[in-house]
């Protein structure tokens, strides 16, 4: 089951933070079809948001198509998006990155603007 972190300083809406998280989980094959989501009530008892924020969240994963509420027993995973499961040797590559970039002295912020940069190389024109 994913686990809900609110950057409250971030400057991105609650909602969109569930929204883009669970977006991540789904890409990296945390969740998978047939998965439940945490119910509204357990991400407010972790986080201490509204409850309106988390169902507003999962609305409009609904609305993507992405999940879907079912009367009575929760809201279901109804696909899973991309390929990079969390167990991808790219993964292993790019925490080792990860790593040395921190032993450079780069703040996260540094690390985010360079990785864009080398994303926005690669895959100009890319919808997705």
């Amino acid at each position: 089951m994913v686990e809900y972190r609110i950057d409250r300083h971030s400057g991105v809406a609650t909602y969109v933070q569930i929204v883009q998280q669970t977006k991540q989980a789904l890409r990296l094959g945390l969740l998978e079809p047939g998965d439940r989501l945490p119910t509204a009530r357990e991400v407010v008892e972790a986080t201490a948001i509204n409850p309106n924020t988390v169902l507003k969240a999962y609305r409009e994963l609904e609305r993507e198509g992405l999940v879907e509420a079912r009367r009575g027993l929760g809201t279901f995973v109804r696909r899973t998006l991309g390929a990079a499961p969390a167990d991808s040797p790219l993964r292993t590559e790019l925490e080792e990155w990860a790593r040395r970039a921190r032993a450079a002295g780069l703040e996260r912020d540094d690390v985010s603007a360079l990785f864009t940069a080398v994303l926005d190389k690669h895959f100009q024109g890319d919808p997705s």
